[in-house]
């Protein structure tokens, strides 16, 4: 860890802790955009301050990976830093609202000390990380006098004067302590204010913007005489930027401006924007039990690296009400910010940290999904060596469906993660040689990926009836009953072909079949036998049921593949449907299985899309020459035995558990032509 870096540093690999809050959300999307070669990986654990919006210019950019968890998982740390190949730490995640601190000042010990705690004691363990920028705040520096002309230096005295700022300053000494204990190359930044786009209206200026958007007075702490120095984001997100390359290891950097303002002078700035008569909306109000009076930083360090303020407080503050009054409803409800005296907030989507059992949750750009889970009272790993095997969790697949599409896929997944696994050798319906797997796997989970769908397609199934109800049906059953004997989780690929558009659910309406809404299509047999053990396995408490739809990947060679079906038939239907990218959404399928969800899922990408649109991406990225032609659902019905489903599923429940994943139409982009590309880009 004490290796000398060069004075313009280079990171491959970042991990930016809070990037899904305001000021880090700014500096994520600008590394994303401005480095591609940097992998950016965001851990956040969406806080009430927090919003996955903040981050969608970066979304679909092959650069970047969210992870959902917090902090103070010292297992999900370890593990991120090591698999991630993590070299470089964007600390920002912290509770930030001082009247918060005031209400609620154990939440900050817990996330600004002990979640940086876990942090460094993860670089500590790993050995792996070049740079560590910590972020801290401008108040660690306490009240500057009225009079003073000069701004608090790098080196001034630490003299913080409320619960926020004191942990602030308690975790710089963390930093400071692995630094010259363990020899961690970090850097520390101290900020004034920020504002701009995105911002949670518990801050100042958004909370007059949208008291000012509604009509409403503005409350202002005391006499409004507090003075404070304001930075536009976007310069904020340049400055952490020029920080990350140029700063030097063991050093502060204030980030600062000498332009001040009173909070009165802000307010009516706002009152100014939204002609409206400031005397007529301002409104005093009881002060903080401490209201620092002024923040003043010396930023000439910052600027000798090359770094200077572009926003002018005009220019910024239109930009930042142009973006309020185009996203009134970005935060949703937000009345419990708007108080003149907010204290912490419980929002719907707010995750609470348990140390004793935190569950941690992540998606990824489609590559790879991981999950950890601390037991530990502590929350604190420490391995015996540098090596973080110690540090994973340890998961066993057995995995049914060796030969089959989609089970190879599974063992695909495992290998790249690391992950033990092995394939079953009995036949589902034969109980005795499940047994038998299970006792010589000694599994932590069952994966059951086997099973008849016909080949070429489900027609097949209409004449070998007895072989479809004796993998579908009964070889499931015998599954779920003895994985429920030995306690063990079965994650079943299902499959959502057991609906078609009805009166309640019209074709192109925007209205999806529920996980709970009973099955309506009965046009084949293979659907018939599918509906009659999904139904059947409601009964088994350990089972997740995973239904698949229309599946594709980005291997457009495979026969399975439903883009490669359709672009070698004469004629296709066009009808929009929901389907599954596998290369998305069988990562997630593991994911569910280490954090032991069960019940029914709707395993779709969320939107549908129809068979022309995928074949005009077909064309626009593989194959500009490719020809097709459509046909009726009546004029199908004369090729093929069984009818076959079409129908929207709604993939709330998944989306809501994993909140990054992608909508059809921009997951076959980046997943499946993307990277199969044989065009050019357009200009």
């Amino acid at each position: 860890m004490g290796e000398s870096v060069p004075a313009t540093y280079t990171p491959k690999n970042i991990l930016i802790t809070g990037a899904a809050g305001f000021i880090a959300s700014h500096v994520a999307n600008r590394l994303v955009r401005n480095y591609p070669d940097y992998k950016i990986v965001v851990l956040d654990k969406l806080d009430y301050c927090s919003n996955l919006k903040n981050l969608n210019p970066s979304k679909a950019s092959k650069n970047f990976k969210f992870v959902k968890g917090d902090i103070g998982s010292a297992d999900l740390v370890n593990y991120l830093l090591i698999t991630e190949g993590i070299d470089t730490i964007m600390h920002f995640a912290a509770q930030t609202h001082v009247d918060n601190s005031f209400g609620n000042s154990f939440e900050f010990t817990k996330n600004n000390i002990y979640g940086t705690h876990v942090l460094l004691e993860a670089c500590k363990v790993t050995g792996v990380i070049r740079r560590f920028i910590h972020v801290s705040t401008d108040e660690v520096y306490g009240e500057t006098e009225a009079d003073a002309i000069v701004g608090n230096h790098e080196a001034s005295q630490l003299l913080p004067t409320n619960p926020y700022s004191a942990t602030k300053a308690g975790a710089e000494m963390l930093v400071m302590a692995y630094g010259r204990s363990y020899g961690l190359p970090f850097i520390t930044t101290r900020g004034n204010n920020v504002y701009g786009p995105n911002q949670f209206p518990e801050k100042l200026i958004p909370k007059f913007m949208l008291l000012a958007m509604q009509g409403k007075v503005l409350p202002i702490h005391g006499d409004g005489n507090n003075v404070r120095s304001y930075l536009y984001c976007e310069d904020v997100a340049e400055a952490f930027e020029c920080v990350l390359h140029k700063g030097e290891i063991g050093h502060v950097y204030n980030i600062g401006t000498k332009k001040e303002r009173r909070v009165l002078d802000v307010a009516r700035d706002v009152c100014n924007l939204f002609n409206i008569n400031a005397d007529d909306v301002i409104q005093f109000v009881e002060n903080r039990p401490f209201n620092d009076q002024r923040y003043f930083l010396d930023d000439a360090k910052l600027k000798d690296l090359g770094w200077a303020e572009r926003t002018s407080w005009v220019e910024g503050l239109k930009k930042t009400m142009q973006w309020y009054i185009s996203n009134p409803d970005w935060w949703g409800d937000v009345s419990g910010a708007l108080v003149p005296h907010p204290r912490m907030l419980h929002m719907a989507g707010e995750e609470k940290f348990n140390s004793q059992a935190d569950e941690e949750k992540v998606k990824s750009n489609g590559n790879e999904s991981i999950a950890v889970k601390s037991t530990s009272t502590s929350g604190m790993v420490v391995p015996p060596t540098k090596v973080a095997a110690a540090a994973k969790p340890t998961y066993k697949f057995l995995i049914y469906g060796r030969t089959g599409w989609i089970g190879g896929l599974l063992g695909d997944i495992c290998n790249k993660q690391g992950i033990e696994f092995v394939y079953g050798n009995g036949r589902l319906e034969n109980r005795a040689d499940l047994e038998a797997d299970i006792a010589n796997a000694k599994p932590t989970h069952v994966f059951n990926a086997a099973g008849v769908t016909g080949r070429p397609n489900v027609d097949w199934c209409e004449s070998h009836k007895t072989e479809t109800i004796k993998a579908n049906v009964v070889g499931t059953l015998t599954l779920a009953d003895v994985t429920r004997q030995h306690g063990l989780l079965l994650v079943n690929f299902a499959t959502g072909c057991i609906f078609e558009y009805d009166e309640g659910h019209p074709l192109a309406s925007g209205i999806g079949f529920k996980e709970e809404d009973t099955p309506n299509f009965t046009g084949s047999f293979y659907s018939k036998t599918k509906a009659m053990v999904e139904e059947l396995l409601k009964n088994y408490e350990n089972v997740c049921t995973l239904r698949v739809r229309m599946p594709i990947t980005s291997d457009l060679k495979n026969a399975r593949n439903f883009i490669t079906k359709i672009t070698r038939y004469e004629k296709v239907v066009n009808i929009p449907n929901s389907m599954t990218v596998l290369d998305e959404l069988l990562p997630i399928s593991i994911e569910m299985a280490k954090r032991n969800l069960k019940g029914i899922w709707n395993f779709t990408n969320p939107g549908v899309v129809s068979h022309n649109e995928i074949l005009e991406m077909y064309k626009e990225y593989i194959d500009p020459s490719f020809k097709y032609s459509n046909f009726t659902l009546e004029e199908q019905a004369k090729v093929i035995i069984a009818p076959r489903s079409n129908n929207e599923l709604d993939a709330t429940k998944l989306s809501t558990e994993f909140p990054e994943m992608l909508s059809i139409k921009d997951s076959l982009i980046k997943f499946v032509f993307e990277p199969n590309r044989q065009t050019p880009l357009r200009n």
